[in-house]
């Protein structure tokens, strides 16, 4: 099996040596891996894989080839117990009985309602339409039905209304080095280009060496900086949730300003931008960076882009606490405002499709914030946001 497994991490293009694959059956023999399936994991990509980048991937192959064996997964650190958290039924409702269903009353009622359950509930509840449990009317559980909850113990967004999520979740980075379905994404953003000479001179002036010669009489070698684009980009990417929905168009696009601009930076967020962004999901929780760093790091010359399909509760952007992973001090739109106030030349980038953006209120939101320059992640969309940023 272990040679099927370096096969098939060569097989997807992953960096992996005969050398490194030798080290790894000599920590195995060592007793490294403990014969747990979880240690066995973290010292073949100790020993396997030398660049952060190749971690998605490497899951990808390791799901694949040691599939059907347990792994252990960490915990999540919560007050309610797990067992009330597994899923046992999905709820059915027709439009009807949905449309009967009535909210709570807004974001501070429903997190008081939630502190006020935590505190009486004593046992595991399933159905019904009060207590935190699954496949109910409840504003609190899993996989039941309620305009504007708290979703407590599901993997997935299923309607897109929870107000906050009870859950540590796990994000992926972007793959930097996907092979484009079509060239022309990168033709579309080579039109982002102001081109300036910048730096040593290591590029022979076959002009100037003609001039220079010609007014010296002898040979007169001239060099030159290399010309070189001198726009310099900040973007910003949504992952997780919804956003895993668009991760094809998004890691294309990704791919694509990696190889065209030189003045590349890039952050994470999730929903909106608060007070903390990322660049590495795997440390998403443990290494962030305030955004008043990222903003006064970079001067107001940089064109920003935001990527995210903007689909969210409403209390993200406009309440304060309103983000669905933490209590977040300052509500999302005040992030968004200083950030375009900052960089005055900013773009949205969408990857919903435009004609459903008004089904969902939180885009036109996020569509006024950036002051109606939010484009759709098309072909036309990226030509017209191009325009944008260069006026």
């Amino acid at each position: 099996m272990l040679t099927k497994f370096f096969s098939e991490l060569r097989s997807a293009k992953l960096p992996v040596s005969v050398k490194e694959y030798l080290a790894l059956l000599e920590a195995m023999d060592a007793g490294c891996a403990n014969g747990r399936v979880e240690d066995f994991y973290y010292l073949a990509r100790l020993t396997l894989i030398k660049d952060e980048r190749h971690f998605d991937r490497f899951d990808q192959v390791f799901g694949h080839v040691f599939k059907g064996l347990d792994l252990m997964s960490e915990a999540i650190e919560a007050d309610i117990p797990d067992e009330w958290l597994r899923a046992i039924s999905a709820l059915c409702l027709s439009d009807d009985e949905k449309a009967k269903i009535e909210e709570l009353g807004g974001w501070d009622k429903i997190m008081e309602t939630l502190r006020q359950r935590l505190l009486e509930q004593k046992e595991r509840h399933q159905g019904g339409n009060k207590w935190i449990g699954t496949g109910g009317t409840s504003p609190f559980g899993a996989y039941g039905y309620n305009p504007a909850g708290v979703r407590i113990g599901q993997p997935e967004s299923r309607h897109r209304r929870a107000i906050k999520v009870w859950d540590k979740r796990e994000f992926k980075d972007l793959a930097g080095d996907v092979e484009l379905g079509t060239r022309n994404i990168k033709v579309a953003l080579r039109r982002l280009r102001q081109f300036a000479r910048t730096g040593a001179a290591d590029e022979f002036d076959l002009t100037g060496t003609i001039r220079g010669t010609a007014e010296k009489g002898h040979l007169d070698i001239h060099m030159r900086p290399e010309r070189r684009n001198a726009v310099k980009v900040l973007m910003f990417f949504d992952v997780g949730g919804s956003m895993d929905w668009h991760i094809k168009d998004v890691e294309e696009l990704f791919s694509a300003a990696r190889s065209e601009f030189k003045h590349l930076e890039y952050y994470y967020f999730h929903n909106c931008p608060y007070e903390r962004l990322w660049r590495d999901n795997q440390r998403r929780w443990s290494e962030t960076i305030p955004t008043w760093d990222v903003l006064h790091t970079y001067p107001s010359d940089y064109k920003i882009i935001f990527v995210g399909d903007a689909s969210m509760s409403p209390y993200e952007i406009m309440q304060a606490g309103g983000s669905v992973e933490h209590m977040n001090e300052e509500a999302g739109h005040v992030w968004l405002s200083r950030a375009t106030t900052t960089y005055p030349h900013a773009v949205w980038l969408n990857p919903v499709p435009e004609e459903h953006w008004g089904w969902t209120p939180s885009i036109g939101m996020v569509q006024r914030l950036m002051k109606g320059r939010m484009y759709p992640l098309t072909l036309n969309g990226l030509e017209n946001a191009i325009r944008t940023l260069l006026r």
